[in-house]
């Protein structure tokens, strides 16, 4: 293949980067080693920042997070819930600081006012009654996944092309300029060479990794390991944030049918490997329990790791990612290390992903010595349907319309078998986690207890798949959905996770089912 730009990674940050290169004019190609928005992107809290965070801790990422909130619910919409959010004390915490932070948002540009505690209770009767300030932020939920395709279909329109599970094994530089990029499909186990004029480096915390791959040092990104924790409904409906400097446990983010409390922030060398300790999983709940009293009494479905890809800053100690900055960096290697045509990005958040995307297609076009215009902060990107924020009751509404035509395979999340199908029909090589981040498929409280065995068999009716492939799909989407179970496996979610085992191992016998012929893609 030929190609004037690689991107390489597909998250949110390489999905914003192929748009806007494909939307200059670039002919681009975007590799990933897995599914897209499988990494960093696919474990965050769903929180679309207003920035409010980050007004005393970090104001540089403040005003960036304000103005991309703005921008991206107005070209995403779909992918958005204007929740809105709140910042609360609760007793104990400093009073002061909410002096702090309004000082703050003032000069970074975040929207903020300050509302009466009964309002804030009025608005969310769960909070912790005792709290003694609460200010009032732009803060979103937004579908991470919905997000990157929505870029990547924009993406796809403008003549990009996108390879997922290709790993790259290998960047060639010659005279002291990047010319190729080798890749394997692990789908079709062939090699694949991209002959290209840039490289553009999107890979988050692995990103070292790809620079090593041109025998070049790796760029010193530090992963940033953050565990979360989905409770099995909305108990709020509003971004609940705590008024304090930024510390682990404190923000609680509605996402669809569930809520999301983190995050933790402890240094880790392997972002392929990250724990979710007991204790982490512990000082979670606390952290709920003093947000939302009763907390502890709600059933936790899901726990998973992810990792922040943070530049390291010599201000702040190696191993203290809590305080590094989550400003983005753009490292040039010409600059760096005297090889033309590769840049890495690191830093940022999910919310400033297509800025993120600007400024290193704007470092592109500059060694290039071309002048090529952004246009993504002004071009919606067109979704299916109407393009409005997404609520919680979108899905009830489509069901409501046709519920006696169409059949419910994930009560859950209201997933339709139309829907199941129409996706597997247009992505036939997806496993059904790859389905499952489009469709929310087995991600609500039953975590896939009655409806991955539903998905399965109608995708052997539809003769998508044969019976063994389906088997070797259906016990990959288990071992995967049982990852996040295991640290969580206490009160009501023990009983939910014993009659999933005893419905997979004791009816389905799912152990000893017949193996597919060709090992399952991961």
């Amino acid at each position: 293949m030929t190609a004037d730009v690689v991107v390489i990674g597909g998250g949110s940050t390489g999905a914003g980067v192929v748009r806007d290169a494909a939307m200059r004019g670039f002919s681009a190609v975007l590799v990933d080693r897995s599914d897209l928005g499988q990494g960093t992107t696919g474990r965050f809290h769903g929180l679309l920042h207003s920035g409010g965070r980050y007004v005393v801790s970090d104001p540089g990422s403040a005003s960036e997070c304000a103005s991309e909130n703005a921008i991206l619910s107005r070209i995403q919409a779909p992918a958005i819930e204007r929740t809105g959010g709140l910042f609360v004390a609760v007793p104990g915490d400093d009073p002061d600081y909410g002096d702090r932070f309004l000082a703050g948002a003032r000069a970074t540009g975040v929207p903020a006012r300050e509302i009466s505690v009964r309002e804030a209770l009025r608005r969310e009767p769960r909070l912790n009654p005792g709290i003694v300030r609460a200010i009032e932020v732009e803060d979103a939920s937004v579908d991470g996944w919905q997000l990157v395709w929505g870029a990547v279909n924009s993406a796809k329109a403008y003549g990009a092309q996108v390879l997922t599970y290709h790993p790259v094994t290998n960047i060639e530089v010659a005279d002291g300029a990047v010319r190729v990029v080798r890749c394997h499909d692990q789908r079709r186990d062939e090699d694949v060479l991209i002959e290209c004029r840039f490289v553009l480096n999107c890979a988050g915390p692995w990103a070292g990794q790809i620079t090593e791959l041109t025998g070049l040092p790796p760029v010193p990104v530090v992963p940033g390991r953050g565990i979360m924790i989905a409770m099995n409904h909305r108990l709020v409906n509003t971004v609940v944030n705590r008024l304090i400097y930024p510390a682990d446990g404190d923000i609680l983010v509605p996402v669809h049918t569930v809520s999301v409390i983190g995050t933790t922030d402890v240094k880790e060398s392997d972002p392929d490997h990250l724990p979710i300790p007991a204790a982490e999983v512990q000082q979670m709940l606390d952290a709920g329990e003093e947000l939302i009293p009763g907390f502890r009494q709600a059933r936790a479905v899901h726990a998973w790791a992810g990792s922040r890809p943070l530049i390291k800053d010599d201000r702040v100690a190696s191993d203290d990612t809590r305080h590094m900055s989550r400003g983005m960096a753009v490292v040039d290697h010409l600059a760096r290390d005297g090889v033309q045509g590769l840049l890495t990005i690191g830093g940022g958040k999910l919310t400033t992903y297509r800025l993120m995307a600007e400024h290193i297609v704007d470092a592109m076009c500059d060694q290039l010595g071309e002048s090529r215009a952004c246009r993504t902060a002004s071009e919606e990107i067109p979704y299916d349907g109407d393009a409005k924020h997404y609520t919680i009751t979108h899905r009830l509404a489509d069901r409501e319309a046709d519920r006696l035509d169409d059949q419910i395979i994930c009560e859950c999340e209201l997933m339709s078998r139309s829907m199941f199908t129409d996706l597997l029909d247009a992505q036939p090589l997806s496993t059904l986690d790859d389905l499952r981040r489009q469709l929310r498929l087995g991600m609500g409280p039953c975590q896939g207890g009655f409806c991955a065995s539903r998905a399965a068999g109608v995708a052997v009716t539809e003769q998508a798949v044969d019976a063994e492939r389906a088997s070797g799909l259906l016990r990959l989407f288990l071992r995967n959905r049982w990852i996040g179970l295991w640290p969580i496996l206490h009160g009501d979610q023990v009983r939910q996770t014993a009659i999933d085992h005893w419905i997979y191992s004791g009816t389905f016998d799912i152990e000893h089912l017949p193996e597919p012929a060709e090992e399952v893609v991961r």
